[in-house]
């Protein structure tokens, strides 16, 4: 996926999905930031905090799916200016999460082409993040 010439306001990026989030995978990235919430590998704890029956995301894996998308469509993580995301929902395990973004603004600087973009993280059609990002393209 490479981004060309023709980006423009209004250019939406490709989604990306992810199907099904493991709750394995929330329960590893727990044991490997030595996160201890329980809501990442309790279901008691889950059901405690009145917040169901599944395993909950973390929030920075749930934005790394962004990080993903919009490194793969301009081309490098160098590429990323900045990411800005409010987080407005769980992401469950079992979710499937649709990413994507839309470019909101291109202008020219110094060396590089800044896009400005909106971006998004829907889980089973809760928008989960919101957020807006900029890339430079070279």
């Amino acid at each position: 996926m490479t981004v060309t010439e023709n980006v423009r306001v209004g250019t939406r990026l490709p989604e990306r999905r992810i199907t099904a989030v493991s709750a394995d995978h929330i329960k590893m990235v727990a044991l490997v930031l030595r996160d201890s919430n329980p809501i990442h590998f309790d279901l008691d704890a889950v059901a405690r905090a009145g917040l169901g029956d599944r395993e909950i995301n973390q929030g920075g894996a749930t934005m790394a799916y962004v990080l993903d998308l919009l490194t793969e469509w301009a081309g490098s993580r160098g590429a990323l200016r900045r990411v800005s995301c409010s987080f407005r929902a769980n992401v469950f395990a079992g979710d499937d999460v649709l990413v994507g973004g839309e470019v909101t603004a291109v202008r020219e600087e110094g060396a590089g082409r800044f896009v400005d973009c909106a971006v998004w993280a829907d889980a089973d059609g809760r928008r989960a993040i919101a957020g807006t990002a900029t890339v430079v393209l070279r």
